[in-house]
């Protein structure tokens, strides 16, 4: 009898049922443990964090956050946010707890965030505003109104760089008009010498705009403020240098709160700074989801139209069979692979024939013949083409074939039947296959960093000048910018906690757009249900 239950127990396969729950269990754990790791170190990124005081055995002192501790053979030691990089050439340093003599929360401790070396602790000594009218007083609330009166004018700085942007840009359009006539051999004075002298014009405006721009850079930074650190030692800063300023061991919850969100808001619609390790995040942000903007729209019309063909059109045969087992292999092929097909064919191939047909005037400085985001995203249109083939033939076969022969014995045709009963039923079958295509495109690098990926882009694809999209152009990623800060950052304790944000924001993305597909797919799915 033994025997029997424990032969019926290997034939219903059992330890296969459990071996995989077991499996399932451990993916799901390992998983979640990672999401909070992530989740945990990106989201108090941002908080702000009390800034102590550390008086040491040997007189030393250090004034920082503390990152994290570390339990040593020796004892106990903490790892020091101190900053500070123009005035000690790093920004952590670790002290061990027994040779501490006395730590205090010091409340007139400032943390001051900086366009560049980083943040500076310290406190504030004094302040020399030449240019400023302020009222006197104490000199921390002197200091939040030298800095809130600074705010017009550099407002009046971030306008002039705008205009003096607009003007190089019709400057650029110029010098390719002129081109243009050259390439022709159109020398004609009474062509060219109107275009010259708008040129000459625009020139001496900008230079103009960049004469006034350095004399007010140069009379707003004459104002500044003395700063003490934790040994006495003193730094004069810039009011100009300053993006944001704060004496965190001072603050209500409220004033942390408000500090937070207005760092994330930054995050969100600011530039990065300081080799993109601290700043905002939104040109990559734009820059990823234009890649899978545009990904998607080569992408997914190809992979139906193609996984549409092959099961309700093409002939049983041995080239289909290739075709198949093709395309099957094609959706394990290493991405880098794809990335140096992209860069010969799209980037070498097709992009220099159109310069040379399109744009001849340029060469041999390349316009298509370099890399960019529209190269970028058909190379990862390639990548994820095979998914999308092989979900639309899944769901294309899933569908009884009575349901076909009732639509034809009811007079309609192989198209009609196909767009009016097959598609719709299939299409949440078909929106599986794109939402997994799209959640691998979003997180792929190697083949974005020989296709157009760069670590700063000037400017984005999408901008207010003429064509609007700019397709040519190189941009920025969340993928590239995880691999760029952490592992290629001279400095990666600084950049650590940017990796965590960057992460998080990149899986933000992912969930935020598949979870709109997945979505969508339901309702396919209800509306569109076999019923048996």
């Amino acid at each position: 009898m033994k025997k029997i239950v424990k032969n019926k127990y290997w034939r219903d396969g059992e330890p296969f049922v459990w071996g995989s729950a077991a499996a399932l269990s451990l993916i799901l754990i390992l998983t979640f443990s990672l999401l909070i790791v992530i989740f945990k170190n990106g989201i108090a990124v941002y908080w702000p964090s009390p800034q102590l005081l550390f008086e040491m055995e040997d007189g030393s002192s250090y004034l920082g956050e503390v990152v994290q501790d570390e339990e040593q053979p020796t004892g106990l030691r903490h790892q020091l946010k101190i900053a500070n990089r123009d005035l000690y050439g790093l920004d952590f340093t670790w002290i061990d707890a027994a040779d501490i003599k006395n730590k205090s929360r010091p409340e007139g401790a400032v943390v001051l965030e900086r366009y560049g070396y980083g943040n500076f602790h310290g406190f504030l000594s004094a302040l020399n505003l030449p240019s400023l009218v302020v009222d006197h007083g104490p000199p921390w609330p002197r200091f939040q109104a030298a800095l809130a009166a600074l705010g017009p004018e550099i407002a009046k700085v971030k306008e002039s760089k705008g205009e003096l942007r607009a003007l190089n840009h019709r400057i650029v359009g110029l010098d390719k008009k002129i081109a243009q006539y050259h390439h022709r051999g159109d020398d004609d004075p009474a062509t060219l010498l109107p275009l010259q002298d708008e040129k000459g014009l625009l020139h001496h405006e900008f230079d103009r705009l960049v004469a006034d721009l350095e004399a007010l850079e140069t009379t707003l930074h004459q104002n500044t403020a003395l700063f003490t650190d934790a040994t006495g030692r003193q730094q004069s800063i810039a009011l100009t240098a300053i993006v944001r300023a704060y004496q965190p061991n001072a603050m209500s919850v409220f004033a942390k709160t408000g500090l937070y969100l207005s760092k994330l808001w930054e995050l969100f619609f600011a530039e990065p700074r300081e080799s993109n390790t601290e700043g905002g995040l939104f040109p990559a942000i734009f820059g990823t989801i234009m890649l899978i903007f545009i990904m998607s729209i080569f992408s997914f019309p190809l992979g139906v139209l193609s996984g549409i063909y092959l099961r309700e059109y093409a002939k049983e045969g041995f080239l289909v069979r290739l075709v198949r087992i093709a395309v099957n292999n094609l959706a394990g092929i290493p991405s880098i692979v794809y990335g140096i097909f992209g860069l010969a064919f799209f980037v070498y191939g097709i992009g220099s024939s159109i310069d040379q047909a399109f744009f001849p005037e340029y060469l041999p400085t390349p316009t298509f013949g370099t890399g960019g985001i529209l190269w970028a995203s058909l190379t990862l249109g390639l990548l994820t083409v095979p998914v999308v083939i092989v979900s639309t033939e899944e769901a294309l076969g899933a569908i009884p074939s009575g349901l076909r022969e009732s639509s034809y014995a009811l007079g309609a045709t192989k198209f009609q039947t196909l767009v009016r009963i097959l598609l719709p039923m299939a299409s949440p079958g078909i929106m599986t296959g794109f939402i997994l295509a799209m959640a691998r495109a979003a997180g792929e690098v190697a083949p974005l960093m020989i296709t157009g990926v760069v670590k700063l882009a000037p400017s984005l694809p999408l901008d207010g000048n003429f064509p609007f999209f700019h397709l040519d152009r190189k941009f920025m990623h969340l993928g590239f910018h995880i691999y760029d800060i952490g592992f290629q950052s001279p400095n990666v304790e600084a950049a650590k906690p940017m990796v965590f944000v960057s992460t998080l924001l990149l899986l933000g993305i992912v969930v935020l757009m598949t979870s709109s597909a997945i979505i969508l797919r339901n309702k396919m799915k209800k509306k569109y249900a076999i019923t048996h």
